[in-house]
């Protein structure tokens, strides 16, 4: 495999996942970014856009906020449109509930990015031990971090998130399952 496509609700996630991915990547990998302007256009699109690729030797990662949907059924949905365009091999994640929760599941790297060291004693509460359980988990981040906003928190914490750190369960399956994908297609 030559070219790894990532299939984004957000922008915000493409901004994350410019500093985590270089981390967990072989730089031979060519990384590419299909963006899309929220999880509506994203479902719509997504058959049409992975049927439309051209370049051959590439596999897929899907990519959406579980926002207040079941995640298992926006998990089913996703991969039902990922069969549908007969593209393989192809990996769906969905983060729990919404990106932020990946960046609320690793303080340390929060206090690294904002140049805060007493933001990384937030780990320890009970709240962020499973941050994929917050209902919002922007509201928390803005909580301790008010100038908090989604792309510039991405672009800045993304380059700290640490797999074997975080306490979010869906950031940790992302990981995992990015880094299968990409050994089994090798």
């Amino acid at each position: 495999m030559k070219n790894l496509v990532f299939l984004l609700e957000e922008p915000s996630a493409k901004d994350l996942l410019e500093g985590l991915l270089p981390r967990l990547l072989p730089p031979t990998l060519a990384v590419h970014y299909l963006v899309f302007e929220g999880k509506q256009d994203l479902e719509k699109q997504i058959v049409r856009k992975l049927r439309g690729w051209l370049r051959p030797d590439s596999a897929f990662i899907v990519l959406r906020d579980q926002d207040a949907g079941d995640c298992r059924a926006v998990k089913q949905t996703l991969a039902k449109l990922v069969a549908a365009s007969g593209r393989s091999p192809a990996l769906v994640r969905v983060a729990c509930r919404e990106l932020e929760a990946w960046v609320v599941g690793d303080w340390c790297a929060v206090a690294e990015a904002f140049d805060s060291p007493r933001l990384a004693a937030q780990s320890n509460k009970k709240a962020y031990r499973n941050p994929d359980t917050l209902v919002r988990p922007v509201e928390s981040l803005r909580r301790f971090v008010p100038e908090y906003q989604k792309r510039d928190g991405a672009r800045r914490v993304g380059p700290h998130l640490d797999p074997g750190r975080s306490m979010s369960p869906s950031f940790r399956a992302f990981c995992a399952g990015v880094v299968a994908l990409v050994a089994e297609a090798a």
